[in-house]
């Protein structure tokens, strides 16, 4: 029931709920009778009663931003119709909606040329990608490739409505775009697609291998398509948290633009309004308003390339002048998972000159490499150093390692049972107990045995 016929229902309403006459009674009082005492008017007990207050004034308060909401889609206006951002094409599988462009060797996105994508090592890739199998693949032959898609659900209601992808023809960056006109004609697209997936060396995709090539292989299977066969996969994502997570800001696609490639988009369309905005276009809006989100895909695609250059420029050579220490500190942890030691010992030590917890957790790694060499004094020595910069809590685990290290590989108990006293919240009480009272029987079988080798009798032979 809406506010007005509340209002109009209670109004008829008496004193303990029941209704106000409105009509004369079948059999009138005798006028001989006398009358009744006056009571207050019906209009004045309607006014006294709050429930109709409340009501009036909830009333009032929809007017109010009813006529506040008709003012805001007057001033916001529908943009002027214009044409379709992706001209129709006929192709040997039908008719597609293609927006294309072709970028330059010399072409910048942020600080980053997108020509460094084209001159990546293989093996570089391989190793930010914790990925022996990328070793072999010709990164001058990849595709990249990002969708915008009517949710981000997935599963058989997402459909991608643009498939933006792009390659390099020598050392220009040709971007495609894909663009469904209506819903339940994708069959043409998906060809296309997979035309240009069979002439690519592997796949490069920002959470990709999560999103973007599950969704694309179920509609392959909807549309009863042959799956193409899947490539080589770089998903971007996963080798940017390893390297940039120190950073604390984040590693959306948006953020590493930002921070990492300098560039920031003005004007930029919401990715959370993009499905919405493809729905009015099915429903018979603007065409016009599909621009920025074509504009946005192109711009991912572009950070890609860039993307991909830029870590493995990084990677490349380690100047602690030009990076990052927590960047440099990523790329020691990366290169030590991927067993390339040499280059994450440059890393860690790079990363240590950047002083306070960077600068720990990097002389840390670096004391565990040292170890890994066969190196235990400058591991230890690492630690120590790492100590003058521990602060609170960081101190205990550091302790920890120097007194492993001095029982276990430089055999000296005094200093192992030094540290073992500072291990209190890097272990639990019975551990550091246990461990203690070992290094001490350790020291008191140390001290005993010289003592009762002075103390022994000289025995013939060595008269």
């Amino acid at each position: 029931m809406d506010l007005k016929r509340k209002l109009s229902r209670l109004s008829s309403i008496g004193p303990g709920g029941k209704p106000v006459a409105t009509t004369a009674p079948a059999s009138p009082e005798p006028e001989s009778l006398p009358a009744p005492p006056s009571s207050p008017e019906p209009e004045a007990r309607k006014a006294q009663d709050p429930r109709i207050q409340a009501l009036r004034q909830m009333l009032g308060s929809w007017a109010e931003r009813q006529n506040t909401a008709s003012g805001r889609r007057a001033a916001s206006a529908p943009p002027p119709p214009g044409p379709l951002p992706a001209e129709p094409r006929m192709t040997p599988h039908g008719l597609v909606h293609i927006a294309e462009r072709l970028l330059l060797p010399e072409h910048h996105h942020g600080s980053a040329p997108l020509v460094g994508a084209w001159d990546v090592e293989a093996a570089l890739v391989a190793s930010l990608a914790l990925d022996p199998r990328l070793a072999g693949v010709d990164f001058r032959r990849v595709l990249y490739l990002d969708t915008e898609t009517t949710g981000l659900a997935g599963g058989t209601g997402t459909v991608p409505f643009l498939v933006g992808m792009a390659w390099f023809e020598e050392r220009s960056l040709r971007v495609q775009q894909l663009f469904l006109r209506r819903l339940g004609e994708e069959g043409p697209l998906l060809r296309v697609l997979a035309e240009r997936m069979a002439e690519s060396s592997c796949l490069v995709t920002f959470n990709g291998k999560s999103f973007d090539w599950p969704l694309l292989r179920t509609r392959f299977v909807l549309n009863r398509l042959p799956v193409p066969t899947e490539l080589p996969h770089l998903d971007l994502l996963h080798c940017s948290r390893r390297v940039f997570k120190h950073r604390g800001s984040g590693t959306r696609l948006v953020q590493l633009e930002e921070h990492v490639l300098g560039h920031r988009r003005v004007g930029d369309v919401d990715g959370a309004l993009i499905p919405d905005l493809y729905f009015r276009f099915l429903r018979g809006g603007s065409s016009a308003a599909l621009t920025p989100v074509l504009e946005h895909n192109a711009n991912d695609l572009l950070l890609l390339a860039a993307l991909l250059g830029e870590l493995v420029r990084r990677f490349r050579t380690s100047r602690a002048e030009e990076e990052d220490p927590r960047d440099l500190l990523g790329f020691a942890g990366v290169a030590m998972r991927a067993g390339d030691y040499a280059r994450a010992q440059t890393f860690a030590q790079a990363a240590a000159r950047g002083g306070g917890t960077v600068s720990v957790e990097a002389l840390t790694l670096a004391s565990q490499l040292s170890r890994r060499a066969g190196d235990s004094g400058a591991a230890a020595a690492l630690l120590q150093q790492a100590l003058t910069s521990a602060r609170g809590t960081q101190a205990a685990p550091l302790h920890l390692s120097l007194a492993k290290l001095y029982e276990h590989a430089l055999k000296d108990p005094e200093r192992a049972l030094h540290h073992a006293r500072l291990t209190t919240t890097a272990e639990s009480p019975e551990e550091q107990r246990h461990r203690i009272s070992r290094l001490e029987r350790k020291l008191t079988r140390g001290a005993r045995g010289p003592a009762q080798a002075l103390g022994a009798p000289l025995t013939r032979a060595g008269l």
